[in-house]
């Protein structure tokens, strides 16, 4: 007697999603470090200060106050909106409306919103690779279709108009372009900057445009805004942006999303069904960081450059690694080829995926593999930890492959 096969449980949509590798990886090295193992993680993308002072005092504030102890409108408190638009001029040079504004529930959300407003069963979305692990997630949750085009260190990271022209079908509807990037740390120059913003609008195709990273730039690498340059692309653009990086904010969970008026309101509509409002406590806190000026801001990003430099300097000194130099956000991102097939305590990687299982169990260093960028042969490390233990982690890797 053949017994009839048992019902799917969970829906082939949710099924499908891959597990963020970034979290994963950082779940592993805390496992680790709960068991008493002494592990430095290179994994998770958040920087290593506290939320400035001013900022949290504010939420203290929000706490005891009745009126945030209720719902609010759905798209966010007014004044943070408000907030936002000014900030958004201030900082890039781009200038909107409080209506053009919505608060998502941190900066995640509002790329799955985005991709959510945009795309249609069917649609393709042009994501350059490397790309941060969540955005083929979105994209497909959305009902598109991830159109992956592959870059490497010799070009810098930094996909061009020539390669869009190729990767253009009559399904084409999104560009997604990131800048400064995670998690290879390109900054794109204004001129490629404009030249993809003129490209998308001879194409009519929309460019949601990440800018969480707007503030962490090095050296000479300025963060340029497309709609700013191409001020005819506002029609047809969506910027995503939050607290999280910038004011070392990341558990707060606050985001936004600027764009044309109509795509707003359905986002609006879309945002009151699924999640209603923002932690108001956090909307409270958000607004103290955008309104406040940028000196914390400045003293953080010192110290990444700091250590951009320094992990950069280390990473090249082992055998078989070669490292671009980061231009922004707070990633080193690797060629790391040289070093698979190499004896690792009597066993050997042959991908970057075992590699980074391998270095784990060796000496505990954790850092995430290229494959979850859509980059095998690459490996992300943050170097937004302090800075003894981004020495010691990058020197037992020194030590390991000398």
């Amino acid at each position: 007697m053949t017994l009839a096969s048992e019902p799917k449980r969970v829906s082939t949509r949710l099924a499908a999603i891959a597990e963020s590798a970034t979290l994963a990886v950082d779940a592993k090295a805390k496992a680790l470090k709960a068991k008493g193992e002494n592990v430095i993680g290179f994994g998770a993308g958040e920087p290593d200060f506290a939320t400035p002072d001013h900022i949290v005092e504010a939420a203290v504030k929000a706490c005891r106050d009745v009126k945030y102890q209720r719902y609010t409108p759905a798209a966010g408190l007014p004044e943070l909106r408000e907030a936002i638009a000014v900030k958004t001029k201030r900082d890039s040079g781009f200038e909107t409306s409080a209506n053009n504004v919505l608060v998502t529930n941190g900066g995640k959300h509002a790329v799955f919103t985005a991709f959510a407003a945009l795309c249609d069963p069917g649609d393709e979305v042009i994501c350059p690779a490397p790309y941060w692990t969540t955005y083929p997630e979105a994209i497909t949750l959305a009902g598109g279709v991830p159109v992956v085009i592959d870059t490497d260190e010799s070009t810098g990271f930094r996909v061009t108009v020539e390669q869009l022209d190729k990767a253009k079908t009559p399904r084409t509807k999104v560009l997604l372009f990131v800048s400064p990037d995670n998690p290879s740390g390109a900054v794109y120059p204004p001129e490629e900057v404009e030249a993809i913003g003129r490209w998308a609008v001879a194409n009519g195709v929309w460019v949601i445009t990440d800018e969480i990273y707007e503030h962490l730039t090095y050296g000479a690498n300025k963060f340029t805004s497309m709609p700013t340059l191409v001020p005819e692309l506002a029609n047809q653009c969506i910027i995503v942006n939050g607290v999280a990086k910038t004011y070392a904010m990341t558990g707060w969970r606050v985001g936004w999303m600027i764009g044309p008026s109509d795509v707003i309101k359905a986002s609006i509509n879309f945002q009151s069904h699924a999640t209603s409002n923002v932690a108001n406590v956090s909307q409270v806190a958000a607004l103290a960081a955008v309104s406040g000026d940028l000196s914390a801001v400045e003293m953080m990003r010192d110290a990444f450059a700091r250590r951009a430099k320094k992990m950069h300097s280390m990473l090249n000194a082992i055998p078989g690694v070669s490292c671009p130099e980061p231009q922004g956000a707070f990633y080193c991102f690797p060629n790391v080829t040289g070093l698979l097939g190499k004896s690792i305590g009597g066993k050997t990687a042959s991908t970057t995926l075992e590699l980074a299982d391998l270095v784990l169990e060796q000496v505990k260093v954790a850092f995430v593999p290229g494959e979850a960028f859509g980059a095998p042969g690459y490996a992300r490390f943050s170097f937004a930890l302090g800075d003894d233990d981004l020495g010691e982690g990058v020197t037992r890797l020194q030590e390991l492959f000398s």
